[in-house]
């Protein structure tokens, strides 16, 4: 009997340890598909070189798996497959002297191979007619207040067969007919669409799917933009709009609408958008007024009221802001990205020194939560508090958004060399 206890004991004691690494199992397993590591924080890295043909390259910009490589040339966005060294696509402009159409700005997403661009035409019917048809004027018929006979009198009794004469009005002018009116409508000159540029896996031959998303139909003609931000986890999209001396703030959600955000005579130098929240972080300035600013739905938050702060961007929980004197970043601050900021936030001190800091230089948040500024010079990368100064060797530098990789560029002949290799503080 002990012997036969001992046996179910044992096999029950094995088989509650494999339930148990089978649940453990398949609960990692969930976990990865509800809450997938973020793959901006393990960043791909290649080393390669590539050689494009033609030399006047501009916008250059790398896919999240550093495969593919967008920029433009003449007006015309092209993608180039590194490893197969082809260009597997183009998007020319529709005019060949309107610089203000064509391909707008394209960014690619930063946790996938897809880009996202949007393109200007001319509108083909701008102004259209329409027909109006008046409608007919209801002619009321006056009431008449019956006379009442004297009750001394018997009514007279009606004969049935008697007939009634109508009395017909003499000299009512006929009615005149009613003509329908052409009205002109104006709509915009110009249509501006969003699409999708979805691109295979590098080492295979499939043809990317270009995808038409939506008309931007608030798009102001001729508007130039200048700021693009994407915050994937929310799916909402940000965009600041020049035209003329109006400067427009757009926001557009999952559900293709668009929104205006921007006040009266409000300038946006940059912004950076929440990875987690999809909170929106501007450098406004109406009037001599100059802070950092967060969006959060309709409300309007203040953060800094320094006017010498800027916003740098937002990285895993993070929000990094610069204080710039003269040109020269002299301090980077933090605080904390929540789900509801609130009003002038602690910030704390992370680094303090002197970096160039003009309209040559660009910026970006690392993965690993580095400040990286360049030129095409030098790379100024402040990690932990501590910055190093890396040379660069192309002709033109660029760095990717996650600030893993360095892209270099070397004119030779009709040709671009581009080599790519991580970027190493």
């Amino acid at each position: 009997m002990k012997k036969k206890l001992r046996i179910i004991f044992v096999w029950t004691l094995v088989s509650l340890t494999l339930q148990y690494g089978a649940y453990s199992y398949l609960n990692n397993q969930v976990q990865k598909v509800m809450a997938p590591v973020n793959a901006s924080e393990t960043p791909i890295t290649v080393q390669l070189k590539a050689t494009i043909s033609g030399v006047a390259l501009t916008n250059i910009q790398i896919s999240y798996a550093k495969d593919y490589l967008a920029y433009t040339e003449n007006g015309t966005l092209k993608v180039f497959n590194l490893k197969k060294e082809k260009v597997v696509f183009e998007k020319k402009s529709p005019s060949v002297n309107d610089k203000t159409l064509g391909v707008l700005t394209y960014q690619w997403l930063p946790d996938r191979d897809t880009l996202i661009y949007f393109y200007a035409k001319k509108n083909p019917n701008p102004v259209t007619t329409v027909t109006i048809y008046p409608s007919k004027p209801t002619v009321q018929t006056p009431v008449q207040t019956p006379v009442q006979t004297p009750t001394s009198v018997d009514p007279k009794t009606e004969d049935p067969n008697q007939k009634i004469e109508k009395e017909v009005p003499k000299n009512v002018p006929k009615e005149a007919p009613i003509e329908p009116r052409v009205e002109k409508r104006y709509g915009n000159p110009q249509i501006t669409e969003l699409y999708s540029l979805e691109l295979p896996n590098s080492d295979e031959d499939t043809e990317p799917d270009d995808r038409f998303n939506q008309t931007i139909e608030k798009f102001p003609a001729d508007g130039k933009i200048e700021e693009l931000v994407v915050s994937t986890s929310t799916n909402l999209m940000y965009l600041t709009v020049k035209s003329g001396s109006t400067e427009l703030l757009m926001e557009i959600d999952v559900m293709k609408n668009v929104r205006t955000l921007s006040k009266s005579g409000e300038s946006i130098d940059n912004m950076a958008a929440s990875d987690r929240y999809g909170t929106l972080l501007i450098d406004s300035k109406v009037g001599s007024t100059q802070q950092v600013v967060a969006l959060d739905g309709g409300k309007r938050i203040i953060i800094s009221k320094n006017t010498n702060d800027r916003i740098l961007g937002i990285r895993a929980g993070s929000v990094y802001i610069g204080e710039v004197k003269n040109n020269k970043l002299v301090k980077i601050k933090t605080t904390e990205d929540l789900s509801n900021l609130t009003s002038n936030p602690s910030l704390k001190t992370k680094w303090e020194g002197s970096i160039p800091f003009d309209d040559n230089e660009r910026m970006i948040i690392g993965a690993q939560g580095q400040v990286v500024v360049y030129d095409h010079q030098t790379a100024y990368i402040v990690t932990n508090g501590n910055l190093t100064e890396v040379k660069l060797h192309g002709d033109e530098n660029y760095v990717s958004v996650d600030g893993a990789e360095l892209i270099q560029l070397t004119k030779q002949g009709t040709s671009t060399l581009v080599e790519l290799q991580p970027l190493k503080s």
